[in-house]
């Protein structure tokens, strides 16, 4: 059966997450129901990460298997139709080997976070970023980041219901970036990256981090936190609904268009 590759997006504040569930949304049953408009069986998606509920995508990968021959522009286009009217898109889509998959092939996921710094509330952006009402300083932020990157056990910064096998990772990136904004707050973006990360690992690491640009914690205290590998010395995990996973890496990317001879 042929594989293609999907690269997806979605809006996930009406999803119970990524993954598909009984009597509830989730963005693959979504993405199933389309192919299964095309192809009327039982389909099964796999994805390069099962995000929670509320967390958006801007760059998931997810991969399927069709009975017959589709060029990928319109299957997308064919998908992009029976998606309507959920808030999911279909962004990219190629065929790929039949041992390539969406997650085992992954060699980096980058997620993103966007917390904005302003006293009113926040309406076109509300679950689309974590607004704080005092200033965060974001120099603070990344000298506490920094404590994190590396190989560490990383059990402070992992839910008490992780089911992974080892709270071992390698954190390969974390980076602040502050920007200014014309509504005079200011919105920081947290870039993390990682081969693969723990049940609410980023925003255990945005929650604590925003404790270091209020002033409650030292950057020092995130080294602390980290080393004391208890969930208790976490700060607090901050809400989904700023997350996004933005982008997965491969050693080849599957999208990428063929180089001219």
């Amino acid at each position: 059966m042929p594989r293609y590759a999907l690269k997806i997006e979605y809006h996930g504040g009406r999803f119970s997450g990524w993954q598909r569930q009984s009597h509830v949304p989730s963005v693959q049953a979504a993405l199933e129901a389309a192919l299964a408009r095309l192809e009327p069986r039982a389909h099964t998606v796999a994805a390069a990460g099962r995000t929670d509920a509320g967390v958006h995508a801007l760059g998931q990968v997810a991969h399927c298997d069709l009975a017959r021959d589709w060029d990928p522009f319109r299957l997308s286009e064919a998908l992009n139709y029976h998606l309507k009217p959920d808030p999911v898109a279909v962004v990219a889509c190629a065929a790929v080997p039949d041992d390539w998959h969406a997650r085992f092939s992954a060699i980096e996921r980058r997620y993103l976070f966007r917390l904005i710094t302003r006293r009113a509330p926040l309406t076109h952006e509300a679950g689309l970023a974590w607004r704080v009402g005092h200033a965060l300083d974001g120099a603070a932020m990344q000298a506490g980041a920094d404590h994190l990157l590396g190989r560490h056990d990383f059990t402070t910064f992992r839910s008490a219901i992780c089911q992974a096998d080892s709270p071992v990772r390698t954190l390969n990136a974390l980076r602040v970036e502050t920007l200014n904004r014309p509504d005079g707050g200011q919105e920081h973006r947290f870039d993390v990256r990682a081969r693969s990360f723990l049940h609410n690992q980023v925003r255990s690491f945005v929650g604590t981090l925003e404790r270091v640009g209020a002033g409650a914690w030292r950057p020092d205290d995130v080294a602390a936190a980290l080393a004391a590998r208890d969930r208790a010395a976490c700060g607090p995990v901050c809400p989904p609904g700023g997350l996004y996973l933005a982008q997965v890496g491969y050693p080849v990317d599957p999208f990428a268009p063929p180089s001219a001879s």
